[in-house]
């Protein structure tokens, strides 16, 4: 599959939204020194593209009190375990990302809890699901770097 050709306005305008997907396209025209509806047919091309798909919202965790995270690792028994594993998982709320890996697990979860106690619960749910053999965990104890923008950056300069 062809790599989508993109100028240097449609770079800054997703380092633009990348930094506030809810700025409005007008203010983001302002300050490139473009149209807003220019802004606006870049951004549909984009989407049609599948270079945008969707935007997301950044939560203050602090404020919803879920601050400790924890990062689970998910032995299993067979791989046809996975979509039993995954359905399980996906009940889980506090589970809020989980890939299916290669490696020392089969699957690793990121959660967010309460509390070490909260935490617990949820290792034991993800330690109940059939299929599971057993977990490894590891505490977050700060979260150093999330950095959309250096990655985008890097892809625009090649």
């Amino acid at each position: 599959m062809p790599k989508p050709r993109l100028d240097e306005v449609d770079h800054q305008i997703l380092q633009e939204l990348i930094e506030n997907c809810r700025t409005p396209f007008t203010d983001i025209a302002k300050k490139l020194l473009v149209s807003a509806g220019t802004v606006h047919i870049r951004v549909k091309k984009m989407e049609e593209m599948g270079v945008i798909k969707g935007s997301t919202l950044v939560l203050d965790y602090g404020k919803l009190n879920l601050t400790f995270i924890a990062y689970v690792g998910l032995y299993v028994d067979n791989s046809s375990s996975f979509p039993l594993i995954i359905e399980e998982v996906h009940k889980i709320s506090e589970v809020t990302v989980a890939h299916l890996t290669t490696g020392k697990f089969a699957m690793f979860c990121k959660i967010r809890a309460q509390s070490t106690k909260h935490a617990k619960e949820i290792i034991f749910k993800l330690d109940e699901i059939k299929g599971v053999i057993r977990t490894e965990t590891a505490i977050s104890l700060e979260e150093v770097i999330n950095d959309k923008q250096r990655l985008m950056k890097s892809i625009f300069k090649r």
